[in-house]
């Protein structure tokens, strides 16, 4: 999961002018702390290439919090396979992380149902393939 923070405690930017973001890994147990991107602070017009970077960056998140994001990025964001998730104000992200816990382990959320399906659904074409094909 990555959020999109000035200060790394709040969700407090927003994407495209992110000058950084906080990643942690999250499982049905804890949340840890795997990383911190940081972008220079950037002109909001005039770079093209900002979404492009931020969203290379992120791979392998399955989404990203924030406080805005636009259509452009929204679409680019979901084409990598990363949803986008946007807030309405600043938030902690200690709540956030044990809410996407709570998620995992109860269902519900249908980005993280989605995600856990298709990870799953992943390993298990993979065992498939190790094994070999017979007929």
């Amino acid at each position: 999961m990555a959020f999109a923070s000035r200060d790394r405690v709040h969700v407090d930017q927003h994407f495209g002018a992110a000058e950084g973001f906080v990643i942690f890994t999250v499982d049905a147990e804890r949340a840890r702390l795997a990383g911190v991107l940081e972008f220079p602070p950037e002109n909001m017009d005039g770079n093209e290439n900002k979404l492009g970077e931020r969203i290379r960056a992120l791979e392998g998140c399955a989404a990203v919090y924030c406080l805005a994001v636009g259509g452009s990025a929204v679409r680019q964001l979901l084409a990598a396979n990363i949803q986008p998730i946007r807030l309405e104000n600043a938030a902690s992200i200690d709540p956030l992380l044990n809410s996407i816990r709570d998620a995992i382990n109860a269902g519900g959320v249908q980005w993280i149902d989605r995600r856990i399906h298709r990870d799953t659904d992943d390993s298990r074409f993979e065992r498939m393939a190790a094994e070999g094909w017979q007929e």
